[in-house]
């Protein structure tokens, strides 16, 4: 199993509006690529830098192998993250990663 992690600071005057966002479209819109099997959205509770400006929200998405999310990254990536860009622009902060899920409990 493969987990691509989204990692997003928002600034706080549009939060709540992004959430809603993600949530009614730009999620939506990713799993109906149908690369990812599963989501979820999780927000930092504990800044590590306590000069931390806005929010920050972790969006995990799930899929069986690395030929799944490079296929993702070539077909449909760059198109979607246009749209978040074009949508928020300086607003919004993102780091991705990906992680191979060795083992789970």
């Amino acid at each position: 199993m493969v987990q691509f992690n989204v990692t997003i600071n928002i600034e706080a005057d549009v939060v709540e509006e992004f959430l809603v966002w993600m949530r009614d479209k730009h999620i939506p819109d990713v799993m109906n690529t149908g690369i990812f099997k599963s989501y979820k959205i999780a927000e930092l509770i504990a800044p590590v830098e306590p000069e931390q400006v806005g929010t920050t929200f972790s969006f995990q998405y799930f899929c069986e192998t690395m030929n799944d999310y490079f296929r993702y990254e070539k077909e449909f990536a760059p198109s979607l993250r246009q749209e978040v860009t074009e949508k928020y622009g300086s607003k919004i902060v993102a780091f991705r990663s990906v992680m191979e899920i060795l083992a789970e409990g």
